[in-house]
Protein backbone atom coordinates (compact mmCIF):
# COMPACT_ATOMS: atom_id res chain seq x y z
CA UNK A 1 0.00 0.00 0.00
CA UNK A 2 1.07 3.43 -0.48
CA UNK A 3 2.96 5.02 2.46
CA UNK A 4 3.26 9.23 3.04
CA UNK A 5 7.06 7.96 3.91
CA UNK A 6 9.22 4.78 4.28
CA UNK A 7 9.27 2.88 6.94
CA UNK A 8 12.66 3.87 8.44
CA UNK A 9 15.10 0.51 8.79
CA UNK A 10 18.29 0.15 9.99
CA UNK A 11 20.80 -1.84 12.48
CA UNK A 12 22.71 0.90 13.90
CA UNK A 13 19.50 3.30 15.62
CA UNK A 14 16.56 4.85 15.01
CA UNK A 15 14.54 8.24 16.44
CA UNK A 16 10.78 9.27 16.02
CA UNK A 17 10.21 12.61 17.56
CA UNK A 18 7.40 15.24 17.33
CA UNK A 19 9.64 17.55 15.57
CA UNK A 20 12.14 17.12 13.09
CA UNK A 21 15.16 18.83 15.13
CA UNK A 22 14.38 17.27 18.21
CA UNK A 23 14.71 13.84 16.34
CA UNK A 24 17.97 15.39 14.58
CA UNK A 25 19.49 15.70 17.73
CA UNK A 26 18.59 12.35 19.41
CA UNK A 27 20.38 10.50 16.27
CA UNK A 28 23.53 12.90 16.96
CA UNK A 29 23.72 11.65 19.97
CA UNK A 30 23.57 7.99 18.59
CA UNK A 31 26.08 9.10 16.24
CA UNK A 32 28.30 10.30 18.97
CA UNK A 33 28.12 7.27 21.01
CA UNK A 34 25.68 7.82 23.31
CA UNK A 35 22.86 5.16 24.06
CA UNK A 36 19.34 5.65 24.02
CA UNK A 37 18.77 6.72 27.12
CA UNK A 38 20.96 10.03 26.56
CA UNK A 39 19.38 10.51 22.72
CA UNK A 40 15.94 10.30 24.53
CA UNK A 41 17.42 12.87 27.46
CA UNK A 42 18.66 15.38 24.80
CA UNK A 43 15.70 15.08 22.60
CA UNK A 44 13.35 15.62 25.23
CA UNK A 45 15.25 19.00 26.31
CA UNK A 46 15.09 20.42 22.91
CA UNK A 47 11.10 19.46 22.42
CA UNK A 48 10.71 21.86 25.30
CA UNK A 49 12.29 24.40 22.98
CA UNK A 50 11.24 24.33 19.87
CA UNK A 51 7.32 22.91 20.74
CA UNK A 52 6.96 25.42 23.32
CA UNK A 53 2.89 25.41 23.10
CA UNK A 54 3.31 21.62 24.13
CA UNK A 55 5.91 21.35 26.61
CA UNK A 56 8.40 23.08 28.51
CA UNK A 57 11.12 23.34 31.27
CA UNK A 58 7.77 23.60 33.75
CA UNK A 59 6.26 20.35 32.55
CA UNK A 60 6.08 16.77 33.39
CA UNK A 61 6.99 13.39 31.58
CA UNK A 62 6.49 9.74 32.30
CA UNK A 63 9.03 7.56 30.57
CA UNK A 64 8.95 3.65 29.52
CA UNK A 65 12.35 1.82 29.05
CA UNK A 66 13.76 -1.57 28.60
CA UNK A 67 17.43 -1.95 29.23
CA UNK A 68 19.49 -4.67 27.00
CA UNK A 69 20.72 -6.41 29.83
CA UNK A 70 16.99 -5.77 32.15
CA UNK A 71 14.89 -8.63 32.24
CA UNK A 72 11.98 -6.33 32.78
CA UNK A 73 11.31 -2.47 31.52
CA UNK A 74 10.52 0.00 34.05
CA UNK A 75 8.56 3.39 34.41
CA UNK A 76 10.27 6.54 35.47
CA UNK A 77 7.45 8.44 36.79
CA UNK A 78 8.29 12.51 36.05
CA UNK A 79 4.53 13.58 37.12
CA UNK A 80 5.09 15.79 40.22
CA UNK A 81 2.16 15.97 42.71
CA UNK A 82 -0.35 18.77 43.84
CA UNK A 83 1.43 21.11 46.47
CA UNK A 84 1.08 20.56 49.87
CA UNK A 85 -1.72 23.45 50.50
CA UNK A 86 -3.76 22.34 47.60
CA UNK A 87 -7.06 21.25 49.46
CA UNK A 88 -10.57 20.81 48.25
CA UNK A 89 -11.52 22.95 51.43
CA UNK A 90 -9.24 25.49 50.06
CA UNK A 91 -10.53 25.90 46.30
CA UNK A 92 -14.51 25.90 47.88
CA UNK A 93 -13.45 28.93 49.81
CA UNK A 94 -12.77 30.55 46.32
CA UNK A 95 -16.00 29.73 45.55
CA UNK A 96 -14.71 27.20 43.09
CA UNK A 97 -15.85 23.87 41.98
CA UNK A 98 -13.56 22.78 40.13
CA UNK A 99 -9.72 23.33 39.22
CA UNK A 100 -8.84 25.75 37.09
CA UNK A 101 -7.22 25.11 33.46
CA UNK A 102 -4.96 28.05 33.79
CA UNK A 103 -2.96 30.31 35.84
CA UNK A 104 -1.33 29.95 39.21
CA UNK A 105 -3.67 27.61 41.19
CA UNK A 106 -4.12 24.58 39.37
CA UNK A 107 0.07 24.66 39.24
CA UNK A 108 1.82 21.10 40.51
CA UNK A 109 5.59 20.20 41.10
CA UNK A 110 7.13 20.19 37.65
CA UNK A 111 8.94 16.56 37.37
CA UNK A 112 10.12 16.57 33.88
CA UNK A 113 13.76 17.97 34.86
CA UNK A 114 13.69 15.87 37.95
CA UNK A 115 12.77 12.82 35.04
CA UNK A 116 15.23 13.36 32.50
CA UNK A 117 18.33 13.63 35.02
CA UNK A 118 16.84 10.42 37.28
CA UNK A 119 17.10 8.53 33.83
CA UNK A 120 20.48 9.82 32.35
CA UNK A 121 22.04 9.02 36.12
CA UNK A 122 20.94 5.64 35.64
CA UNK A 123 20.70 4.42 32.41
CA UNK A 124 22.71 7.14 30.50
CA UNK A 125 26.12 7.70 29.81
CA UNK A 126 26.39 11.13 29.22
CA UNK A 127 27.34 14.25 31.33
CA UNK A 128 24.35 16.90 31.96
CA UNK A 129 26.17 19.52 29.87
CA UNK A 130 26.59 17.44 26.80
CA UNK A 131 22.53 16.56 27.11
CA UNK A 132 21.64 19.67 27.63
CA UNK A 133 23.97 21.82 24.60
CA UNK A 134 21.71 21.45 21.60
CA UNK A 135 18.43 22.94 23.70
CA UNK A 136 20.64 25.41 25.03
CA UNK A 137 21.69 26.38 21.51
CA UNK A 138 18.31 26.47 20.43
CA UNK A 139 16.96 28.48 22.58
CA UNK A 140 19.96 30.68 22.31
CA UNK A 141 20.19 30.96 18.80
CA UNK A 142 17.07 30.43 17.83
CA UNK A 143 14.62 27.90 16.48
CA UNK A 144 11.68 28.31 13.36
CA UNK A 145 8.43 29.29 14.98
CA UNK A 146 5.85 26.32 14.53
CA UNK A 147 2.76 28.16 12.78
CA UNK A 148 0.65 26.60 15.94
CA UNK A 149 3.14 28.40 18.43
CA UNK A 150 2.13 31.33 16.58
CA UNK A 151 -1.19 30.66 16.53
CA UNK A 152 -1.34 29.63 20.38
CA UNK A 153 -0.24 33.43 20.98
CA UNK A 154 -2.21 35.13 18.76
CA UNK A 155 -5.59 34.64 20.82
CA UNK A 156 -2.99 36.31 24.07
CA UNK A 157 -1.93 39.36 21.86
CA UNK A 158 -3.59 41.84 24.39
CA UNK A 159 -4.23 38.98 27.51
CA UNK A 160 -0.24 38.55 28.08
CA UNK A 161 0.46 42.08 28.60
CA UNK A 162 -2.36 42.85 30.36
CA UNK A 163 -3.11 39.93 32.75
CA UNK A 164 0.61 37.89 32.29
CA UNK A 165 3.53 40.64 31.67
CA UNK A 166 5.91 38.35 32.35
CA UNK A 167 4.75 35.71 29.68
CA UNK A 168 4.07 38.62 27.35
CA UNK A 169 8.28 39.53 27.91
CA UNK A 170 9.14 35.71 26.60
CA UNK A 171 6.59 35.31 23.96
CA UNK A 172 5.88 38.94 22.30
CA UNK A 173 9.06 40.70 22.59
CA UNK A 174 9.19 44.08 21.38
CA UNK A 175 4.92 43.77 21.71
CA UNK A 176 4.81 41.74 18.34
CA UNK A 177 3.71 38.16 18.13
CA UNK A 178 6.12 36.03 16.31
CA UNK A 179 5.47 35.06 12.69
CA UNK A 180 4.85 31.65 11.55
CA UNK A 181 8.74 30.46 10.72
CA UNK A 182 10.57 33.17 12.13
CA UNK A 183 13.63 32.54 13.64
CA UNK A 184 12.95 33.26 17.33
CA UNK A 185 14.82 32.79 20.94
CA UNK A 186 14.09 31.76 24.37
CA UNK A 187 17.40 33.54 25.93
CA UNK A 188 15.55 33.14 29.97
CA UNK A 189 15.08 28.95 29.30
CA UNK A 190 18.97 29.28 28.10
CA UNK A 191 20.37 31.47 31.07
CA UNK A 192 18.70 29.31 33.45
CA UNK A 193 19.89 26.26 32.39
CA UNK A 194 23.50 27.20 32.09
CA UNK A 195 23.47 28.34 35.43
CA UNK A 196 21.73 24.52 36.26
CA UNK A 197 24.97 23.76 34.49
CA UNK A 198 27.34 26.07 36.36
CA UNK A 199 25.99 24.97 39.72
CA UNK A 200 26.48 21.30 38.69
CA UNK A 201 30.01 21.87 37.20
CA UNK A 202 30.92 22.95 40.70
CA UNK A 203 30.54 19.82 42.33
CA UNK A 204 33.67 18.40 40.62
CA UNK A 205 33.78 16.41 37.51
CA UNK A 206 32.25 13.02 38.49
CA UNK A 207 29.40 12.87 36.00
CA UNK A 208 26.94 11.72 38.77
CA UNK A 209 27.81 14.53 41.28
CA UNK A 210 26.94 16.68 38.41
CA UNK A 211 23.78 15.02 37.96
CA UNK A 212 22.53 15.47 41.37
CA UNK A 213 23.82 18.70 41.80
CA UNK A 214 22.07 20.10 38.63
CA UNK A 215 19.01 18.62 40.22
CA UNK A 216 19.62 20.24 43.35
CA UNK A 217 19.98 23.40 41.53
CA UNK A 218 16.29 22.98 40.19
CA UNK A 219 14.59 21.55 43.19
CA UNK A 220 16.24 22.67 46.08
CA UNK A 221 17.60 26.05 44.89
CA UNK A 222 17.17 29.15 42.66
CA UNK A 223 14.74 27.67 40.06
CA UNK A 224 12.56 26.32 42.81
CA UNK A 225 13.12 29.92 44.91
CA UNK A 226 12.23 31.75 41.89
CA UNK A 227 8.92 29.80 41.75
CA UNK A 228 8.10 30.46 45.60
CA UNK A 229 8.76 34.24 45.27
CA UNK A 230 6.46 34.64 42.22
CA UNK A 231 3.44 32.03 43.75
CA UNK A 232 3.23 33.77 47.06
CA UNK A 233 2.94 37.25 45.59
CA UNK A 234 1.28 37.28 42.25
CA UNK A 235 -2.01 37.41 41.51
CA UNK A 236 -2.92 36.98 38.23
CA UNK A 237 -6.09 35.72 35.90
CA UNK A 238 -7.25 32.29 35.13
CA UNK A 239 -9.70 30.51 33.63
CA UNK A 240 -12.15 30.98 36.15
CA UNK A 241 -12.40 34.84 35.18
CA UNK A 242 -10.56 36.21 38.55
CA UNK A 243 -7.23 36.69 39.78
CA UNK A 244 -6.07 34.42 42.48
CA UNK A 245 -2.31 33.62 43.88
CA UNK A 246 -0.85 30.57 43.77
CA UNK A 247 -0.08 27.59 46.25
CA UNK A 248 3.22 26.10 45.21
CA UNK A 249 5.67 26.62 47.21
CA UNK A 250 9.52 26.06 47.22
CA UNK A 251 8.99 23.19 50.00
CA UNK A 252 7.01 20.95 47.61
CA UNK A 253 9.86 21.06 45.22
CA UNK A 254 12.16 19.87 48.18
CA UNK A 255 9.88 17.00 48.77
CA UNK A 256 10.25 15.70 45.29
CA UNK A 257 11.90 13.05 43.53
CA UNK A 258 11.19 11.44 40.50
CA UNK A 259 11.19 8.05 40.94
CA UNK A 260 11.70 4.02 39.27
CA UNK A 261 8.38 2.00 39.23
CA UNK A 262 7.43 -1.13 37.56
CA UNK A 263 5.18 -1.67 34.51
CA UNK A 264 1.39 -2.30 34.48
CA UNK A 265 1.35 -4.78 31.78
CA UNK A 266 -0.84 -7.42 30.28
CA UNK A 267 -0.19 -10.45 27.33
CA UNK A 268 -1.69 -9.95 24.19
CA UNK A 269 -1.26 -11.67 20.71
CA UNK A 270 2.31 -12.64 21.49
CA UNK A 271 3.70 -9.80 22.91
CA UNK A 272 3.23 -8.06 26.54
CA UNK A 273 2.40 -4.62 26.46
CA UNK A 274 3.65 -2.24 29.13
CA UNK A 275 1.94 0.85 30.76
CA UNK A 276 2.20 3.00 33.86
CA UNK A 277 0.40 2.61 37.08
CA UNK A 278 -2.71 4.16 37.19
CA UNK A 279 -1.38 7.93 38.33
CA UNK A 280 -2.01 7.88 34.19
CA UNK A 281 -4.56 6.55 32.12
CA UNK A 282 -2.75 3.72 30.60
CA UNK A 283 -3.67 0.75 32.37
CA UNK A 284 -7.23 1.46 29.48
CA UNK A 285 -5.22 0.89 27.35
CA UNK A 286 -4.53 -2.81 29.17
CA UNK A 287 -8.25 -3.08 29.77
CA UNK A 288 -9.37 -2.56 26.29
CA UNK A 289 -7.13 -5.04 24.60
CA UNK A 290 -8.32 -7.62 27.47
CA UNK A 291 -11.90 -6.87 25.38
CA UNK A 292 -10.42 -7.15 22.35
CA UNK A 293 -9.57 -10.75 23.00
CA UNK A 294 -13.03 -11.88 22.02
CA UNK A 295 -13.36 -10.30 18.90
CA UNK A 296 -11.54 -11.72 15.52
CA UNK A 297 -9.65 -8.06 14.98
CA UNK A 298 -7.83 -10.43 12.24
CA UNK A 299 -10.41 -10.31 10.32
CA UNK A 300 -11.75 -6.68 10.63
CA UNK A 301 -10.67 -4.57 7.55
CA UNK A 302 -8.29 -2.25 9.99
CA UNK A 303 -9.50 1.07 8.33
CA UNK A 304 -13.77 -0.33 8.11
CA UNK A 305 -16.39 0.69 10.17
CA UNK A 306 -16.65 -2.85 11.91
CA UNK A 307 -13.16 -2.18 13.62
CA UNK A 308 -13.29 1.60 14.18
CA UNK A 309 -17.31 0.38 16.29
CA UNK A 310 -15.46 -2.41 18.07
CA UNK A 311 -12.70 -0.73 19.53
CA UNK A 312 -14.54 2.61 20.03
CA UNK A 313 -16.93 0.44 22.23
CA UNK A 314 -14.56 -1.30 24.43
CA UNK A 315 -12.74 1.89 24.75
CA UNK A 316 -15.78 3.41 26.28
CA UNK A 317 -16.02 0.86 28.66
CA UNK A 318 -12.53 0.93 30.23
CA UNK A 319 -12.75 4.95 30.21
CA UNK A 320 -15.78 4.89 32.58
CA UNK A 321 -13.40 2.63 34.43
CA UNK A 322 -10.58 5.13 34.23
CA UNK A 323 -12.97 8.05 35.67
CA UNK A 324 -14.06 6.48 38.81
CA UNK A 325 -11.21 4.09 39.65
CA UNK A 326 -7.95 5.20 38.40
CA UNK A 327 -6.00 8.00 40.70
CA UNK A 328 -2.23 7.86 42.62
CA UNK A 329 -2.06 4.20 44.13
CA UNK A 330 0.01 5.75 46.59
CA UNK A 331 -3.17 7.48 47.87
CA UNK A 332 -5.71 5.16 46.71
CA UNK A 333 -6.60 1.59 47.55
CA UNK A 334 -6.94 1.05 43.16
CA UNK A 335 -8.42 -2.49 42.20
CA UNK A 336 -6.02 -3.04 39.31
CA UNK A 337 -5.50 -6.64 39.69
CA UNK A 338 -9.78 -6.98 39.07
CA UNK A 339 -9.83 -4.67 36.43
CA UNK A 340 -7.15 -6.42 34.04
CA UNK A 341 -8.28 -9.91 35.30
CA UNK A 342 -10.16 -12.34 32.45
CA UNK A 343 -12.93 -12.64 34.06
CA UNK A 344 -13.49 -9.30 35.00
CA UNK A 345 -13.02 -8.51 30.92
CA UNK A 346 -15.18 -11.30 29.59
CA UNK A 347 -18.06 -9.75 31.98
CA UNK A 348 -17.93 -6.79 31.00
CA UNK A 349 -17.03 -7.97 27.14
CA UNK A 350 -20.87 -9.06 26.91
CA UNK A 351 -22.11 -5.21 27.08
CA UNK A 352 -20.52 -4.67 23.68
CA UNK A 353 -23.34 -4.66 21.25
CA UNK A 354 -23.75 -4.05 17.36
CA UNK A 355 -25.12 -0.46 18.76
CA UNK A 356 -22.88 2.48 19.83
CA UNK A 357 -23.71 3.08 23.45
CA UNK A 358 -24.82 6.30 24.89
CA UNK A 359 -24.20 5.81 28.40
CA UNK A 360 -20.73 5.69 30.70
CA UNK A 361 -20.80 2.15 32.13
CA UNK A 362 -18.33 1.57 34.66
CA UNK A 363 -17.66 -1.68 36.07
CA UNK A 364 -20.09 -4.04 38.75
CA UNK A 365 -17.51 -3.12 41.30
CA UNK A 366 -19.11 -1.69 44.60
CA UNK A 367 -19.63 2.08 44.59
CA UNK A 368 -18.95 2.45 40.81
CA UNK A 369 -22.22 3.75 39.79
CA UNK A 370 -22.41 5.92 42.16
CA UNK A 371 -18.92 7.17 41.57
CA UNK A 372 -19.73 7.95 38.01
CA UNK A 373 -22.74 9.78 39.15
CA UNK A 374 -20.56 12.04 40.71
CA UNK A 375 -18.47 12.29 37.73
CA UNK A 376 -21.45 13.03 35.42
CA UNK A 377 -22.81 16.10 37.24
CA UNK A 378 -19.48 18.06 37.72
CA UNK A 379 -18.24 17.41 34.24
CA UNK A 380 -18.70 20.59 32.37
CA UNK A 381 -19.87 22.65 35.38
CA UNK A 382 -17.88 25.83 34.42
CA UNK A 383 -17.12 27.61 31.46
CA UNK A 384 -13.97 28.89 30.81
CA UNK A 385 -12.88 32.80 30.95
CA UNK A 386 -9.59 34.33 28.84
CA UNK A 387 -7.33 31.89 27.13
CA UNK A 388 -10.00 29.06 26.88
CA UNK A 389 -9.53 25.60 28.37
CA UNK A 390 -6.87 24.33 30.06
CA UNK A 391 -5.89 21.87 27.34
CA UNK A 392 -3.04 23.24 24.72
CA UNK A 393 -5.97 24.07 22.21
CA UNK A 394 -7.09 27.76 22.26
CA UNK A 395 -11.26 28.16 21.64
CA UNK A 396 -10.26 30.51 18.36
CA UNK A 397 -7.86 27.80 16.90
CA UNK A 398 -9.16 25.48 14.28
CA UNK A 399 -9.28 22.32 16.20
CA UNK A 400 -6.45 20.23 15.63
CA UNK A 401 -6.16 17.34 18.30
CA UNK A 402 -1.91 17.23 18.69
CA UNK A 403 -1.40 18.59 21.86
CA UNK A 404 1.85 17.43 23.92
CA UNK A 405 5.01 16.19 22.54
CA UNK A 406 6.67 12.28 22.29
CA UNK A 407 9.52 10.82 21.34
CA UNK A 408 11.10 7.18 20.69
CA UNK A 409 14.68 5.50 20.62
CA UNK A 410 15.85 2.57 20.00
CA UNK A 411 19.96 2.13 19.72
CA UNK A 412 22.33 -0.56 18.40
CA UNK A 413 22.50 -2.73 21.92
CA UNK A 414 19.12 -3.23 22.32
CA UNK A 415 17.95 -0.12 24.66
CA UNK A 416 14.90 1.01 24.39
CA UNK A 417 12.86 4.26 25.44
CA UNK A 418 9.59 5.58 24.86
CA UNK A 419 8.49 9.37 26.65
CA UNK A 420 5.59 11.45 26.55
CA UNK A 421 6.40 14.82 27.96
CA UNK A 422 4.39 17.76 28.46
CA UNK A 423 2.96 20.64 30.85
CA UNK A 424 4.45 24.02 31.42
CA UNK A 425 3.04 24.85 27.57
CA UNK A 426 3.59 28.90 26.92
CA UNK A 427 -0.24 29.15 27.57
CA UNK A 428 -1.04 27.30 30.50
CA UNK A 429 0.60 30.08 33.25
CA UNK A 430 2.51 32.66 33.38
CA UNK A 431 6.23 32.53 33.03
CA UNK A 432 8.17 32.49 36.15
CA UNK A 433 9.90 35.98 35.88
CA UNK A 434 14.18 34.68 35.93
CA UNK A 435 12.86 31.85 34.59
CA UNK A 436 11.64 32.30 31.38
CA UNK A 437 9.17 29.77 31.51
CA UNK A 438 6.13 28.57 32.46
CA UNK A 439 4.97 25.71 35.65
CA UNK A 440 2.63 22.77 34.87
CA UNK A 441 -1.57 23.08 35.26
CA UNK A 442 -1.99 19.32 35.32
CA UNK A 443 -3.99 20.17 38.70
CA UNK A 444 -6.74 20.58 36.83
CA UNK A 445 -6.86 16.89 36.41
CA UNK A 446 -8.03 16.65 39.76
CA UNK A 447 -11.39 16.62 40.86
CA UNK A 448 -12.77 18.76 44.47
CA UNK A 449 -13.77 16.59 47.19
CA UNK A 450 -15.82 13.81 45.21
CA UNK A 451 -14.72 10.90 46.55
CA UNK A 452 -12.78 9.29 43.62
CA UNK A 453 -9.18 8.10 43.55
CA UNK A 454 -8.90 10.78 41.13
CA UNK A 455 -9.51 13.50 43.82
CA UNK A 456 -7.13 16.45 44.50
CA UNK A 457 -4.97 15.19 47.35
CA UNK A 458 -1.61 17.73 48.87
CA UNK A 459 1.02 15.81 48.27
CA UNK A 460 -0.62 13.27 45.82
CA UNK A 461 0.09 12.37 41.44
CA UNK A 462 -2.76 13.93 40.01
CA UNK A 463 -4.04 11.51 37.07
CA UNK A 464 -2.33 12.26 34.30
CA UNK A 465 -3.48 12.01 30.36
CA UNK A 466 0.04 11.09 29.33
CA UNK A 467 0.74 7.45 28.56
CA UNK A 468 3.98 5.96 26.65
CA UNK A 469 3.49 2.49 25.31
CA UNK A 470 6.54 -0.23 25.17
CA UNK A 471 6.19 -3.56 23.90
CA UNK A 472 8.53 -6.92 24.78
CA UNK A 473 8.53 -9.83 22.61
CA UNK A 474 10.20 -13.17 24.31
CA UNK A 475 11.23 -10.37 26.66
CA UNK A 476 12.95 -8.22 24.16
CA UNK A 477 12.34 -4.97 23.37
CA UNK A 478 9.81 -4.93 20.58
CA UNK A 479 8.14 -1.85 20.03
CA UNK A 480 8.19 1.87 21.35
CA UNK A 481 5.27 4.04 20.94
CA UNK A 482 2.94 7.16 21.49
CA UNK A 483 1.14 10.10 20.97
CA UNK A 484 0.36 13.25 22.00
CA UNK A 485 -3.24 13.78 22.73
CA UNK A 486 -4.68 14.31 25.90
CA UNK A 487 -7.21 11.62 26.31
CA UNK A 488 -7.09 10.70 22.40
CA UNK A 489 -3.80 9.04 23.01
CA UNK A 490 -4.09 5.53 23.83
CA UNK A 491 -7.20 5.07 21.49
CA UNK A 492 -4.73 6.32 18.45
CA UNK A 493 -1.62 4.50 19.80
CA UNK A 494 -4.12 1.34 20.36
CA UNK A 495 -5.54 1.79 16.42
CA UNK A 496 -1.85 1.98 15.25
CA UNK A 497 -0.84 -1.21 17.61
CA UNK A 498 -3.90 -3.17 16.33
CA UNK A 499 -3.08 -2.92 12.70
CA UNK A 500 0.73 -3.52 13.87
CA UNK A 501 0.06 -7.17 15.69
CA UNK A 502 -3.25 -8.65 13.40
CA UNK A 503 -2.82 -7.31 9.86
CA UNK A 504 1.00 -7.48 9.39
CA UNK A 505 1.15 -3.62 8.36
CA UNK A 506 4.54 -1.87 8.69
CA UNK A 507 5.17 0.85 11.29
CA UNK A 508 4.53 4.25 8.55
CA UNK A 509 1.30 2.06 7.27
CA UNK A 510 0.01 1.41 10.62
CA UNK A 511 0.29 5.33 11.50
CA UNK A 512 -0.62 6.67 7.68
CA UNK A 513 -4.11 4.64 7.90
CA UNK A 514 -6.91 6.94 9.04
CA UNK A 515 -7.26 7.54 12.58
CA UNK A 516 -10.66 8.15 14.84
CA UNK A 517 -11.41 9.44 18.56
CA UNK A 518 -14.20 9.19 20.76
CA UNK A 519 -15.57 12.11 22.96
CA UNK A 520 -17.77 10.29 24.44
CA UNK A 521 -16.39 10.23 28.11
CA UNK A 522 -15.53 13.26 30.11
CA UNK A 523 -12.46 14.68 28.82
CA UNK A 524 -9.59 15.43 31.59
CA UNK A 525 -8.84 19.04 31.05
CA UNK A 526 -10.97 21.68 32.32
CA UNK A 527 -13.63 21.98 31.93
CA UNK A 528 -14.13 18.41 32.17
CA UNK A 529 -16.71 18.30 29.21
CA UNK A 530 -18.17 15.31 27.26
CA UNK A 531 -19.91 14.95 24.18
CA UNK A 532 -22.01 11.35 24.42
CA UNK A 533 -21.90 9.16 21.51
CA UNK A 534 -19.62 11.86 19.72
CA UNK A 535 -17.08 9.96 17.31
CA UNK A 536 -14.37 11.69 15.28
CA UNK A 537 -13.33 10.21 12.34
CA UNK A 538 -10.91 11.43 9.65
CA UNK A 539 -12.48 11.92 6.16
CA UNK A 540 -10.54 9.33 4.45
CA UNK A 541 -12.59 6.47 6.05
CA UNK A 542 -14.70 6.98 2.81
CA UNK A 543 -19.12 7.44 3.12
CA UNK A 544 -19.72 4.28 3.05
CA UNK A 545 -17.69 3.54 6.20
CA UNK A 546 -18.82 6.63 8.00
CA UNK A 547 -22.89 5.88 6.88
CA UNK A 548 -22.33 2.76 8.39
CA UNK A 549 -20.64 4.12 11.73
CA UNK A 550 -24.03 6.51 11.98
CA UNK A 551 -26.49 3.83 11.10
CA UNK A 552 -24.95 2.01 14.29
CA UNK A 553 -25.94 4.75 16.22
CA UNK A 554 -22.56 7.03 16.62
CA UNK A 555 -22.72 10.63 16.11
CA UNK A 556 -20.28 11.50 13.51
CA UNK A 557 -17.99 13.97 13.11
CA UNK A 558 -16.11 14.06 9.80
CA UNK A 559 -12.81 16.05 10.41
CA UNK A 560 -10.00 16.71 7.62
CA UNK A 561 -8.19 13.66 6.12
CA UNK A 562 -4.80 14.36 7.82
CA UNK A 563 -5.87 15.57 11.32
CA UNK A 564 -6.14 13.00 14.30
CA UNK A 565 -3.18 11.76 15.43
CA UNK A 566 0.36 12.32 15.75
CA UNK A 567 1.43 8.67 16.84
CA UNK A 568 5.76 7.85 16.45
CA UNK A 569 6.85 4.64 16.93
CA UNK A 570 10.35 2.35 16.64
CA UNK A 571 11.05 -0.86 16.90
CA UNK A 572 13.45 -4.51 16.64
CA UNK A 573 12.35 -6.89 14.14
CA UNK A 574 14.14 -9.32 12.37
CA UNK A 575 17.68 -8.05 13.04
CA UNK A 576 16.58 -4.14 11.90
CA UNK A 577 15.96 -1.63 13.73
CA UNK A 578 12.73 0.22 12.77
CA UNK A 579 10.77 3.74 13.13
CA UNK A 580 7.91 5.50 11.36
CA UNK A 581 6.24 9.14 12.37
CA UNK A 582 3.25 10.55 11.36
CA UNK A 583 2.97 13.06 8.49
CA UNK A 584 -0.18 14.80 9.98
CA UNK A 585 0.69 18.33 11.06
CA UNK A 586 4.19 18.15 8.64
CA UNK A 587 6.52 18.08 11.55
CA UNK A 588 7.52 15.17 13.30
CA UNK A 589 10.21 12.76 11.75
CA UNK A 590 11.34 9.24 11.75
CA UNK A 591 15.67 9.11 11.44
CA UNK A 592 17.49 6.17 11.55
CA UNK A 593 20.36 4.17 10.03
Amino acid sequence: MFTTRPEIRGTFGAVATTHWLASAVGMSVLERGGNAFDAAAAAGFVLQIVEPHLNGPGGEVPIILKRHDAAEPEVICGQGPFPLAATAARFAALGLRQVPGTGLLPSVVPGAFDAWMLLLRDHGSWSPRAVLEAAIGYAEDGFPVLPRVAASILPAREFFPAEWPSSAEVWMPGGEVPRPRARFRTPGIATTYRRILAEAESAGADRERQIEAARDAFYRGFVAEAVDRFYSTAELMDSSGRRHGGLLRADDFARYRARAERTVSRDYAGVTVHKTGPWGQGPALLQTLGLLEGFDIAGMDPAGERFVHTVVECMKLSYADREVFYGDPDASDIPLETLLSRDYASRRRALVGEGAALDLTPGDLPGAADAMRRVLAMAGAETPVGLGAGEPTFAPLPVEWGDTVHLDVVDRWGNMISATPSGGWLQSSPAVPGLGFAISTRGQMGWLDAGLPSDLRPGTRPRTTLTPTLVTRDGEGYLAMGTPGGDQQDQWTLAVLLRRLHHGLDLQAAIDLPLFTSKHFPQSFYPRSFEPGRLLVEDRFGAEAIAALERRGHRVTVEAPWSLGRVCAVGREDGFLIAAATPRLMQAYAIGR
